[in-house]
Order: structure tokens, then C-alpha cells, then sequence
């Protein structure tokens, strides 16, 4: 699938090249010196652009795609699966290239499937390009040679999605450390997908231990993520729920997203520390508007939720954007013309609970 234009010395890298023991001193010498080439030969090599398979966000190679139980992974990447089948929109208004897609949803049976779609779809009709599987072999007992022999089945195979990672991935080897056995339980995938420029999506779990990082979370060790291509972590909080990513050949992903609990599908609504700004205002307009007269920044602070410093700046900003105004040394009400929404909805308690009952679950 590949048109790379490779200098001669250089064509043996992109082969399938194996080294071995060297049977006397100049062997692998001599391999080394074939495969390797000059940083001038480098400099003329022309490469195929990056195909990304959901622009911005899934592109060929390996993504991991992670949350807590329940978040709503499978219905992010069931519903991206359904846009590359169309040629459709995913997130909102990600508009991907159609092609082939194969979902192996192993966690689910034709019923629950049947069920998912019908959430999914009203009257159009499902899409031939959309093939699933509910059961295969774990990698390396033929689940690598099963999603190769399917790509090769269809020349225009763009994605291949497997939900969950946990029912394929290969045990761990005895002689193997933690962080070998996750690197090369993805491997085989990877090598895949890079041969035949395909991206391939991992839906996986996180641990429950929280981290400053959200892609510190995924379960495993770093060879996990290391391996892969690219990923994608959704994370909820007090604010909202926001996809994470990270990747080779993506730009860093912090997006807030929100659940369509009619469609069942996520939409992006923006840079998550712009929404959540926006939120804020939001919240503290609504504060203000319901209070019986001016409020201290400590006493927003409370009937919000959020830290006394952050409401403090947030006000001052406020008082300068001229969304709020001050009726005295350090109170403030809301200006009555002053709109009392924006658009963009808080993640609350009972948003969760109905957002989980569309059967997100995994």
C-alpha cells in the first residue's frame, strides 16, 4: 500500500528484515552495512502524507483508546467506525474518507450489536462497508493472521477496531517483565498496520489510580503505550468529560466532548480549558442571577463548587469583560441584560446517570 521512495541501501529497512545470531565476525557487519543509509540519502526520500483515517484524531498505525468502565469508549469508536463506512461525520463535524472497516466487538453478540445499531441508525440504511466479527482467536493463535487475511480480502480497508483489547492480547510470557510482555503484546499490530497503512484502534481500560496525566491511567505498564501509534484517553470530572490524546503523528488532543444520550454518539464542543472557562462564566452568571442581592467571590466560590482563588480571577475577569458588575468594595450581581447561558452544558450527576443508561458499556 505503500508508494515510498527509498535509495537502494535504504529499500532493505522497509523490508522484512531479521536479524540472527551471526554464524562468524562479519555477518551481521555486512547485514548492517546493507540496511543502513546516509542522512543525505535520508534528506531525498519521498514518503506518502500521514493518512488519517478520523482527521485530527485516528490515523493509520495503532491507537489505544481508553476510559473507565461505562465512560462510552465503544460508542466513541463504533460511532467512527460508522463515519469511515459512509464517507460520513463523526464528533460532530469530522468528516472521514469511506473505506472499509471491520469492528470486532468481543465483548457484545448479533443482538446486542443489532440493539446498538438501531440506536445509531432511524431509517438509513446500515452500511455494506461495516463488517463484525463477535469472537477470534487472541493475536498470536491467529487473530493477527485473521485481521491480515481480512485487509487483504479488501484493498480499500481503512480501519479495523477491536473492542476490548484485553480478549485478543497474548498472555504474559514467564521469562518476561511486565513492561516487555505489554510492548510486544500490541507488536505483531503494529508491524500490521504500518505493512498495510491501515489504522488499527485498541479499545482498552484504565486503572482506577488517578495520575496528573490522564494518559498515565491506561492499565499496564508504559510498554503499552509506548507501542502504539497513538492515544486517546476520555476522562470525566466535575467539569465535564474531555478527550485526551497523544500521538506520533497527531496534534496533543484536550477537547471537551459531550454525550448525545438521544443519538447516542459524542460530539466535540471545543478546546476543554475554553468550554470549561466558558462553563464557569457560566455558572457563576446563573449564581449571581438566582442571588438575593451582590455575593463575595468567597460566597460564589461556595454555592459553586469551585476553589475561592479561581472564582476570585474569574469575577475580576468577568467585571472587566463587563459580564458582571461590582455593587461595592468586593461584591458583585449580575447585570440583568447579561445572558444567562452560553451554549455549552455542565456534565452533572444526573447527566451521567441517563448518559449511561444508552448501554455505554465499555
Amino acid at each position: 500500500m505503500s508508494d515510498v521512495s527509498l535509495p537502494e541501501p535504504a529499500a532493505a529497512i522497509a523490508t522484512a528484515h531479521v536479524w540472527k545470531p551471526a554464524t562468524n565476525g562479519h555477518e551481521n557487519s555486512r547485514l548492517l552495512a546493507s540496511a543502513a543509509f546516509s542522512a543525505d540519502q535520508l534528506q531525498s526520500m519521498k514518503f506518502p502524507p500521514v493518512k488519517f483515517v478520523v482527521p485530527g484524531y485516528i490515523v493509520e498505525g495503532v491507537t489505544l483508546v481508553a476510559g473507565k468502565p461505562k465512560i462510552g469508549k465503544s460508542w466513541l469508536v463504533m460511532h467512527a467506525a460508522i463515519a469511515v463506512a459512509r464517507g460520513g461525520y463523526t464528533l460532530g463535524n469530522i468528516q472521514c474518507i469511506e473505506g472499509d472497516v471491520l469492528y470486532c466487538a468481543l465483548e457484545d453478540n448479533p443482538r446486542r450489536l443489532q440493539r446498538r445499531m438501531k440506536k445509531l441508525f432511524k431509517s438509513d440504511p446500515w452500511p455494506s462497508r461495516l463488517s463484525f466479527v463477535c469472537d477470534m482467536p487472541r493475536l498470536k493463535d491467529g487473530g493477527v493472521q485473521l485481521i491480515r487475511e481480512w485487509i487483504e480480502c479488501h484493498p480499500e480497508a481503512r480501519l479495523i477496531a477491536i473492542d476490548t483489547l484485553v480478549k485478543v492480547r497474548d498472555p504474559r510470557a514467564v521469562q518476561d517483565s511486565s513492561y516487555e510482555a505489554d510492548y510486544a503484546s500490541v507488536a505483531q499490530l503494529k508491524s500490521l498496520a504500518d505493512e498495510k497503512g491501515v489504522a488499527i484502534v485498541l479499545v482498552h481500560h484504565v486503572r482506577k489510580m488517578a495520575a496528573d496525566d490522564p494518559l498515565d491511567t491506561v492499565s499496564g505498564t508504559t510498554g503499552l503505550t509506548a507501542a502504539v501509534d497513538s492515544v486517546l484517553v476520555l476522562t470525566r470530572d466535575g467539569s465535564g468529560t474531555t478527550l485526551h490524546g497523544r500521538g506520533r503523528d497527531i496534534e496533543e488532543i484536550e477537547d471537551a466532548v459531550e454525550f448525545d444520550r438521544e443519538a447516542c454518539l459524542w460530539r466535540v464542543t471545543g478546546k476543554a480549558v475554553e468550554v470549561r472557562r466558558t462553563d464557569e462564566r457560566t455558572a457563576i452568571i446563573g449564581i449571581l442571577r438566582g442571588a438575593d442581592g451582590p455575593l463575595a467571590p468567597r460566597e460564589v466560590a461556595d454555592l459553586s463548587g469551585q476553589s475561592y482563588d479561581a472564582v476570585r480571577a474569574m469575577l475580576t475577569r468577568m467585571h472587566k469583560a463587563n459580564e458582571i458588575r461590582k455593587a461595592g468594595r468586593g461584591q458583585y450581581e449580575c447585570d440583568p441584560n447579561t445572558p444567562c447561558h452560553n451554549g455549552h452544558n455542565v456534565t452533572n450527576h444526573q447527566d451521567q446517570e441517563e448518559e449511561d443508561s444508552c448501554h455505554c458499556d465499555s
